[in-house]
């Protein structure tokens, strides 16, 4: 796992064929989980993981395939001009010009994660950043932007680079009337973001549904962030349900 370590002068040599695996790994077992939740909406959604050896590649779902259906070996290698390499899997153009965007304009992210859920899509119809309401949407605290001009389904790379940059150097933005879209420095983080920005999501309509959420203190909720918030504690988060997935449906590993 090592882009939670800390790479120095005198770190040793990444093994970029176990890098590889274990981002792909990660990423089937990702679709795995986020086809569990429900995050799936027909053939619309994807998750990519950029190579650890080229590094303007990425590795994604081919299009529509079932996230629930997805092994490692039926991930496909997407290079900088959206061409598959190696396999005649079909490619989600938007995945495509979202992705590439991001990747291209984050050099220090690993993975990003957009599908159409049901809470992430009802709270951007509002157009507004979530509140500080909880322990747990503190992660997001001055860390998570609004995209609020949505223009179609986003086939043309001049809108994901206009999406790459409203979400900046944040972890997260919100794609009005669309959804949201998280990133990471593992695939770990990226999912584990989307994961609890969804439920975010669905905690805030539900309270604004009972009545006037009370919001956390400014300075508190910036401490929550450092605690609850980090790189390191995105990617813990996600290994009880990575250990989880893979014991149950082990075929991802294929």
């Amino acid at each position: 796992m090592s882009e939670m370590t800390g790479l120095g002068a005198d770190a040793p040599e990444i093994d970029l064929e176990a890098e590889r695996l274990e981002r792909k790994q990660k990423l089937a077992a990702a679709y795995r989980l986020f086809s569990r939740f429900g995050f799936d909406e027909g053939v619309a959604g994807h998750i990519t993981a950029r190579d650890p050896e080229l590094t303007d590649h990425f590795w994604v779902n081919p299009f529509g395939m079932h996230f629930g259906h997805i092994r490692v070996s039926d991930l496909i290698l997407v290079n900088e001009g959206g061409e598959v390499v190696g396999s005649d899997a079909p490619l989600n153009r938007a995945a495509f010009a979202i992705h590439s965007q991001v990747h291209a304009a984050r050099p220090d992210v690993v993975a990003a994660a957009h599908t159409h859920s049901t809470y992430g899509r009802a709270w951007a119809t509002l157009g507004r950043p979530l509140d500080p309401i909880t322990q747990d949407v503190c992660a997001f605290y001055d860390d998570h932007a609004v995209f609020d001009d949505y223009t179609g389904v986003v086939l043309d790379i001049e809108e994901g680079k206009r999406i790459a940059h409203a979400l900046g150097e944040k972890k997260a933005v919100i794609l009005q009337n669309h959804g949201l879209l998280t990133v990471g420095h593992t695939v770990d983080e990226a999912a584990w973001w989307f994961i609890t920005m969804e439920r975010s999501c669905q905690v805030q309509l539900l309270a604004e549904a009972a009545g006037d959420p009370k919001l956390i203190d400014p300075e508190m909720a910036a401490l929550t962030r450092t605690q609850v918030g980090s790189h390191l504690a995105g990617w813990f988060s996600f290994q009880p349900l990575y250990q989880r997935i893979v014991k149950e449906q082990p075929d991802l590993l294929e």
